[in-house]
């Protein structure tokens, strides 16, 4: 069975890639914007606060290889997050 639902590339994107990466070929634009964002210090990421704001930019966990599988295995972390009444 193949995988290919776990990989999209948009070479068009004018962002693209929108991280440093030593091989474009391999770059994953599937998670766009980082479902993982809103765990903050959880999401496993390397991340910095600037200003109180969370910088990504030094992330490349969505767009790895394996990064579809790391997201999907923290995904009931965000439900639960996303459950949460304030």
């Amino acid at each position: 069975m193949s995988e290919n639902y776990k990989f999209v590339q948009n070479t068009k994107c004018e962002y693209f890639p929108c991280h440093k990466v030593k091989n474009k070929d391999k770059f994953n634009c599937l998670f766009c914007f980082c479902p993982l964002y809103m765990l903050k210090d959880k999401c496993g990421g390397n991340f910095k606060y600037k200003n109180g704001i969370k910088d990504c930019s030094d992330c490349t966990i969505p767009h790895s290889e394996n990064g579809y599988d790391y997201i999907m295995s923290k995904m009931d972390e965000v439900i639960k997050k996303g459950s949460e009444r304030d």
